[in-house]
């Protein structure tokens, strides 16, 4: 069958974020304004808002028939294996210009804003490469989260948050009255709580203790240890504070876009007291192309949640889905609002269920309050 993936070579510009840092070094040095070494957040959070609002939408579907001959084209793998060392080049450059007396606090700090944005996007690369059965690109995930300190989130998100998504059990799915700030805390000591338990298992199975390097968990955090102490022996202790700050940016980051992905979605209990499979209609999407572009399709989620392995080029819009108003950078930045997120997405959980908001994952403590917002439409005569 005939068919072009229009998107092909615009994948490419998923490689510019990890450009960031060095295009805010050479606009600040050319122009002597140091508000180019915030570069990121400016990006992230101002310039490709308007860039999803001017692009528009792009619902194109690769045909079926199409989809396992777009799959095996290891030009898409490729570019997300191209990610890694681009990323590592800007943490070293970052840390050498946080070693030198070159620039002011102020500008270490922004270029340490920036590098977090790269940190955090980075983890959208390690969730791409982690979800695929070959070895290599399960390790190449693990090198990404090991600027961030996250390689946790490598067992959580694939074991715990794919099995858990959409109900209460899940820390990474947030509730129709949670705020952004609430969700933060709860989500990253939850995540985190969960990866080392689902851990334990495999190696009790085996007779074996799990204090061992085979431990997923371990080896992660391991091999950001190696990564930190190497980084530190050879820059100094000056690089630490931006060391942790541009980690700490990239979990916010990433943990930000948890937070929208599932907001307010449940899944059913069916009979047996399971819950029922996970369906298109349990996650958020968005068809904003310029976001789509940036993080490789992650916002066509409900796509990924029903087929987990799909790689990123194959992934397709569905109708089931609730869609979002705008793309995923736009929505973090809303999220930072929580009255006017709350404004603009409970009405939005609420009509994807049929006005049933009784039907919604809500916050606990503020269930009452939100049922009494939404009430029950009464049933039609």
């Amino acid at each position: 069958m005939e068919w072009t993936d229009h998107k092909r070579y615009l994948w490419l510009f998923g490689l510019v974020v990890p450009l960031f840092p060095f295009l805010g070094g050479a606009l600040a040095t050319v122009t002597g304004w140091g508000v180019f070494w915030f570069i990121g957040p400016i990006l992230i959070f101002a310039v490709i808002p308007m860039i999803d609002l001017l692009a528009g939408i792009d619902r194109d579907n690769p045909p079926d028939d199409v989809i396992a001959a777009l799959e095996v084209d290891k030009y898409y793998r490729w570019i997300t294996f191209a990610f890694l060392p681009l990323q590592y080049a800007a943490l070293l450059w970052a840390c050498w210009l946080w070693a030198g007396d070159a620039l002011s606090v102020v500008d270490k700090t922004g270029l340490a804003l920036t590098v977090g944005m790269v940190a955090g996007i980075g983890i959208n690369t390690a969730h791409e490469l982690g979800h695929k059965k070959e070895k290599v690109e399960r390790w190449l995930a693990k090198i990404a989260l090991a600027q961030s300190f996250y390689g946790h989130f490598y067992i959580e998100h694939n074991r715990g948050h794919h099995v858990r998504v959409a109900t209460p059990e899940d820390p990474a799915s947030s509730r129709v009255g949670e705020s952004l700030y609430g969700f933060l805390p709860r989500t990253v000591v939850g995540s985190l709580h969960n990866a080392w338990r689902l851990e334990q298992p495999r190696f009790k199975r085996r007779n074996q203790s799990y204090w061992s390097i085979r431990n997923d968990v371990l080896n992660a955090w391991l091999m950001s240890m190696v990564l930190w102490a190497a980084l530190l022996i050879g820059f100094g202790i000056a690089i630490l504070p931006y060391l942790m700050l541009q980690a700490a940016v990239g979990i916010v980051l990433l943990e930000a876009v948890n937070y929208l992905e599932h907001y307010g979605m449940l899944r059913r209990k069916e009979h047996t007291g399971r819950w029922e499979r996970v369906r298109a209609s349990h996650s958020w999407n968005s068809n904003n192309i310029a976001t789509n572009v940036l993080l490789y399709h992650l916002q066509r989620h409900s796509d990924h949640h029903a087929n987990p392995t799909r790689r990123y080029q194959a992934l397709r819009d569905v109708d089931e889905a609730p869609v979002l108003p705008t793309g995923y950078a736009g929505m973090i930045l809303l999220a930072l609002f929580p009255p006017l997120w709350y404004r603009v997405m409970d009405p939005r959980v609420a009509a994807h269920f049929g006005g049933d908001m009784g039907r919604a994952n809500i916050l606990p403590g503020k269930r009452e309050k939100v049922l009494s917002r939404y009430p029950v439409p009464s049933a039609a005569p």
